[in-house]
């Protein structure tokens, strides 16, 4: 018997398997269905384009035919590792735009408003620049100034400002509006995940267990109350531990709700469609889903500046014989940008953008030949949402995704993508550029008109890895809410999601650190410490 059994150790996961084994009297069990994070590519920032095809330490998810994007299945790459996407993403460290979080408070998110999230992530974080009002210098996770910086993304810089666009020297201090560097989740040259930041220095603990391999199937009830969870070891067995305290998913935005569905928790009809036991008829779970749709502008690049045909074996060489630097230091999106365009319905950022030195197509799983650069845009605030369902009652079939991309009924997601689409376009139009600038190759010089850019945004855009709501937070009393703000499933006892899920919202931004905020934050409110 533990006293908290967390499923999931991914980047909300390690970080509450830290807080709450810090005391010794508490016993905790942590399960990932995931293997160990030894890889090296996952410790060099610039693996991560060697970990984009290895479904070792990815669920490889990909969502339905999306209606809006010619019936295309969108690829849906999440962690299945220890560190969960903390351990395979590109490590930009964005919070986000402090309204956001005053939102979700008016949302029913009661005391999630940015005045009480700002004290974690200033605990979480230990950045290199040292602490200040704003920001953490000795918290577990490491946020670094970039080591290496390729020539392109200066480049890039110089002409985000020839565009007339500010520069900025920290997208999370007093303004996000601006272009510069990407700080990154990583400390010394290394990436700093969850696993490492908060999991690795306290593996030696004797209360606190880890079991990798380990595939939850349900969460056990009695009377109501969360007693435990069932789970198999590489596909054997049928194990159950039990919780005294409590059961806590951190699975995040897939995995979180198809557990709960799988437990008898959900919308009620949908659960016996499936021949499951209802536990609590909650609606809302799956619902609310979003992400930040993603699309890039590439075009060939005349000198061979780019990081396309380094040398995988030579930058892990040189990275490891220079003290993890070099390209192997990068995270590859080096610079980029938030800015708020002429669609932007309040004072924050609406649009975000991604500079690669790189071609990337299809994730990067598309090698194109020659040497080019990548622009990502993507807006940040989209009003479409989608949901996710159970295929089955079998926690080895993949739930249904259905992210109903530019769905909204106004039509504001579009608008919003054509507008960054030409925005980027005209970034990559300036001076700086004409040095190395070849032929666009995406969207391409002959694709101009309006309607010939919608047509090439519902043919190429693709996630950017945001999926963020199917467990919303919120007041109880919301029929839509599935977990109240102190995080609890509404509806039975012992029972708590912490992990992107309960995002009412998606942040404007990437979704990594505030995800870590809220795992920290939640720490203190299973601990009775949070204000």
């Amino acid at each position: 018997m533990y006293d908290y059994i967390i499923v999931g150790a991914g980047s909300a996961g390690c970080v509450l398997a830290n807080r709450l084994s810090e005391d010794p009297d508490c016993r905790v069990l942590l399960l990932e269905a995931g293997p160990s994070d030894w890889h090296p590519f996952i410790h060099m920032p610039a693996g991560l384009a060697k970990l984009v095809g290895k479904k070792g330490v990815n669920w490889d998810y990909s969502t339905a035919p999306e209606p809006a994007l010619d019936g295309r299945l969108l690829w849906w790459p999440r962690g299945k590792v220890l560190g969960g996407s903390s351990s395979i993403n590109a490590m930009c460290y964005i919070r986000g735009h402090a309204r956001d979080y005053d939102e979700w408070a008016a949302m029913g998110a009661e005391g999630w408003q940015w005045s009480n999230a700002l004290p974690y992530f200033r605990r979480s974080e230990g950045n290199e620049r040292g602490a200040s009002e704003l920001h953490g210098g000795d918290g577990p996770l490491g946020v670094s100034d970039p080591r290496h910086r390729n020539p392109l993304s200066e480049v890039f810089l110089q002409a985000a400002r020839e565009a007339g666009h500010a520069a900025s020297d920290d997208f999370n201090g007093a303004r996000q509006d601006g272009f510069g560097w990407y700080q990154t989740t990583t400390r010394d040259g290394a990436r700093s995940s969850s696993a490492r930041a908060y999991l690795a220095p306290v593996r030696h603990r004797p209360n606190l267990k880890v079991v990798t391999h380990a595939a939850a199937s349900r969460v056990t009830f009695d009377k109501g109350r969360a007693t435990g969870v069932v789970y198999s070891v590489k596909g054997r067995g049928a194990f159950c531990e039990g919780a005294s305290r409590e059961v806590i998913l951190c699975g995040g935005a897939i995995n979180s709700p198809q557990l709960l569905m799988l437990s008898g928790i959900g919308p009620a009809a949908h659960l016996r469609q499936h021949g499951i036991g209802v536990v609590a008829d909650l609606p809302g779970v799956g619902g609310n889903l979003h992400d930040h749709l993603d699309i890039c502008t590439l075009q060939r690049c005349t000198q061979g500046l780019s990081y396309d045909r380094l040398s995988d074996a030579a930058v892990a060489f040189q990275y490891y014989l220079m003290g993890r630097r070099g390209p192997g230091s990068s995270n590859i999106a080096e610079a980029g940008g938030f800015l708020r365009s002429r669609l932007a319905e309040d004072e924050r950022p609406d649009m975000q953008f991604h500079f690669v030195p790189a071609q990337l197509d299809d994730h990067g799983r598309n090698r194109l030949p020659g040497n080019g650069y990548t622009l990502h845009a993507c807006g940040l605030r989209p009003r479409s949402r989608g949901r996710l369902s159970l295929v089955s009652a079998s926690a080895a079939d993949k739930p249904r995704i259905e992210a109903a991309y530019l769905s909204d009924p106004e039509g504001f997601d579009l608008q919003v993508m054509v507008e960054a689409l030409r925005i980027s376009r005209e970034i990559l139009a300036q001076p700086a550029f004409a040095p190395y600038r070849g032929e666009e190759l995406f969207p391409g010089a002959r694709v101009q008109e309006e309607a010939d850019l919608v047509a090439f945004i519902r043919r190429k855009a693709e996630s950017i890895y945001h999926p963020v709501g199917t467990c919303r937070m919120g007041d109880p009393k919301d029929a839509g809410t599935v977990v109240d703000p102190q995080l609890r499933v509404k509806g039975v006892d012992g029972l708590r999601v912490v992990d992107a899920s309960v995002m009412p919202r998606l942040v404007g931004g990437n979704t990594n650190a505030p995800t870590m905020m809220i795992a920290e934050r939640a720490a203190d409110l299973i601990r009775g410490l949070a204000a």
